[in-house]
Formats: structure tokens, C-alpha cells, sequence
């Protein structure tokens, strides 16, 4: 057996648990397919695909619809598989062996996974115990550390918090180096670091299709940003790295964003009633700006975070348990879900919190 990298051996991969149970709401994704004529314009296109041939390597036509949805030029955008490549491809170019990143804990594991991946050095900087983010704190890491890339996720994921325009413009004052921030869950808050990106600031906007867009299974993703920038990341993407199908489905997709404001309103209404009725239960729940809520279990309840998961599987209802994580003892994440898979998921809930005694009508 031939060993990995040594810097790799005490990594493990990126995993969310798969249980076979009836409400799955563990990995934010939407709960409505895209629109019937979604699919039919996908269908007519690729019926059409000349398949012995290469894609356009610059994914001209996609680029061009993003930059129109989002008032930029095409020069702006980078696609690739998810945002995650988009991530990967950022860090290869301006992270790698010799260079430092930094994160703001806790934050999407992939940020510092896939810089380890790179070869960079992770520095982790602390958020509050309300997850918040303190400005000293922020000062502290890139003055301490001078990183070269530095991330921050609004929303925040897996806490849901929203951060201020104010933490950006700091990040973009003091950083001496690239500015990272991960959108992925950006039309489900109030507002987007989009409005910062210009020429002359080392900031991108990274979004993906996977979740308002309800295209999970396509894998797409693009960063907005200064065209210099965009650029260099020719450098290190492989050719030919989006299919024709994707580059299609992407296109079509930004002509029904009229749908996507829709199930977009419906997912935060959800949000809103599930938040409200978890109040009530001996939880503490975190203000969320995305399609999911994070939650602790009191200790007052007997129960760890892992106890109420398990309970919420046996009544074949899967979240995310991020009890175990660093900084989120006893932490659990659902996903909104549709109307009736969220009514499951917070009676089984109460269920577990609260169950009926021996011998009572439930």
C-alpha cells in the first residue's frame, strides 16, 4: 500500500450522514424541484448536443447569463463544479504549499479542508459564543498572521448568522491578501458583499445552483470578481472542466427567476414558523439568514445533541448532528424543508424533548 501525502494522513473526507428514513433534511438543499419548464428547456437543448465534441472550454454563453443576472462583465465570472471547485481553484491559485489561510470558527469545514488539500497553512481565528464575530478578534488574525487568503461566510454555515457589511469592509481594510466570501446562501438574507466587488479590491463573491436554484444534482457553482483575478484561474483549472449539460442547465436556469424568488419566499416563511415553534421547546435556537437553523439542547433536558438525533432518526426524520464538531457541543442543524416534512420534523422533535408519559393519551 502506497501511503497519501504525509500532510494528509490525519485529514478525513467531507461527510454527511445517509439513512434511509422518509423526512430527510440534512444537507440544505431545496425542498422543490426547478419548475416543469425548466426541465423541458434542458431536454430540447441537450437533445441538440453535439456529444462527440468538447464543450466550450470558456463556458462563454453560461458566463454571459451570470454576468447579466448580476450586472457584471463576463470577465467577472468563473463556473466550475460546484462552488466547492470554484473554492478549490482560488485556493490553487493563490493558496497552496508556503501560504496561509485563514478562517473564522466555526465555518463551512471546506474552507480549511480543502486549503489543507492545497498544501497551505489553516490558521483558525474564534467566534463568540453566540457565534458572532468580534471585530478585535478579526484585527488579531490578519495582523498576527498575515494570511494570504482569508474566508468568511455570510450566511454562515452551519450557524445561519448573516454578517455585517461592517466585517467585510474591515476584512477588505486590513487583509493582505485575497478576500473570500462564500455565498452559497445569499438569497435567503437581506444583503450580499456583490456590491463591493470592483477592479481594484482582491474581493470575490463565490454562489452555487445547488440551492435556491434547486440544482443540487448538477453540481454547479461560479464566483464573481475582479476580471485580473478571473484570469489566473485559467491557470490552474483543468480544460474541458464543465460539460455541456451543465453549462446548459446553468444557462436555462437564470430565465426562471421568477420561481426562484418564489420558493425562495416560501423557504424563509418556513424558516420564520420553525424557529418561532422551536422557541418553545428546551432549546436554544441561533438566528438564521439561510434555508437551515442551527440548534443546542439544554442540558436541563437529560439529553445530548447526539441522544435527540438518534431519537429524530428513529422517528425516520434525518438533520445534521453537529454535536460532535469543535466549538458546537451538543449542536444540531435541520434544513427547511417542505411545509409538511418541517410539521414532521417539529413534532418529532417535541416528541423526543418532550415525551408523553407512560400511560397518557398522546
Amino acid at each position: 500500500m502506497i501511503p497519501v501525502r504525509d500532510d494528509l494522513r490525519a485529514l478525513e473526507g467531507y461527510h454527511s450522514a445517509q439513512v434511509d428514513v422518509r423526512v430527510r433534511l440534512n444537507t440544505n438543499e431545496s425542498p422543490e424541484p426547478p419548475p416543469p419548464a425548466f426541465r423541458d428547456a434542458v431536454a430540447a437543448e441537450v437533445s441538440r448536443v453535439d456529444w462527440h465534441r468538447y464543450p466550450d472550454r470558456a463556458a462563454t454563453h453560461l458566463r454571459e447569463a451570470i454576468a447579466a443576472t448580476h450586472g457584471v462583465d463576463r470577465s467577472q465570472v468563473f463556473a466550475a463544479n460546484g462552488s466547492n471547485e470554484v473554492l478549490q481553484t482560488v485556493l490553487l491559485a493563490y493558496a497552496g504549499p508556503g501560504r496561509t489561510v485563514a478562517t473564522f470558527e466555526p465555518t463551512y469545514q471546506m474552507h480549511a479542508q480543502i486549503a489543507r488539500v492545497t498544501g497551505a497553512t489553516v490558521v483558525e481565528g474564534e467566534r463568540a459564543a453566540d457565534f458572532t464575530l468580534d471585530p478585535a478578534e478579526v484585527e488579531r488574525v490578519l495582523t498576527e498572521h498575515r494570511p494570504h487568503v482569508v474566508f468568511l461566510t455570510s450566511p454562515n454555515n452551519p450557524t445561519g448568522l448573516v454578517e455585517p457589511v461592517e466585517r467585510v469592509r474591515q476584512l477588505l481594510e486590513l487583509a493582505p491578501g485575497l478576500v473570500v466570501v462564500d455565498e452559497a446562501y445569499a438569497q435567503f438574507a437581506d444583503w450580499t458583499a456583490l456590491d463591493l466587488v470592483s477592479e481594484d479590491r482582491p474581493l470575490v463573491v463565490t454562489r452555487t445552483f445547488s440551492k435556491t436554484w434547486s440544482m443540487a444534482g448538477a453540481r454547479l457553482g461560479y464566483l464573481i470578481g475582479p476580471s485580473w483575478l478571473v484570469g489566473e484561474l485559467d491557470k490552474v483549472v483543468l480544460p474541458y472542466h464543465l460539460d455541456a449539460l451543465k453549462q446548459i442547465a446553468g444557462r436555462l436556469a437564470l430565465r426562471f427567476s421568477d420561481d426562484m424568488n418564489h420558493r425562495v419566499e416560501h423557504i424563509v416563511a418556513e424558516r420564520e414558523r420553525i424557529t418561532a415553534a422551536m422557541a418553545d421547546l428546551p432549546l436554544d435556537v441561533f438566528p438564521s439568514g439561510a434555508n437551515f437553523v442551527l440548534f443546542r439542547v439544554r442540558p436541563g433536558t437529560g439529553l445530548t445533541g447526539r441522544d435527540v438525533w438518534q431519537g429524530l432518526v428513529d422517528r425516520s426524520v434525518l438533520i445534521r448532528d453537529c454535536s460532535s464538531w469543535p466549538r458546537l457541543d451538543n449542536c444540531l442543524r435541520v434544513t427547511v424543508g417542505t411545509a409538511d416534512e418541517n410539521s414532521e420534523f417539529l413534532t418529532a422533535l417535541a416528541g423526543v424533548l418532550v415525551p408523553t408519559p407512560t400511560g397518557a393519551t398522546p
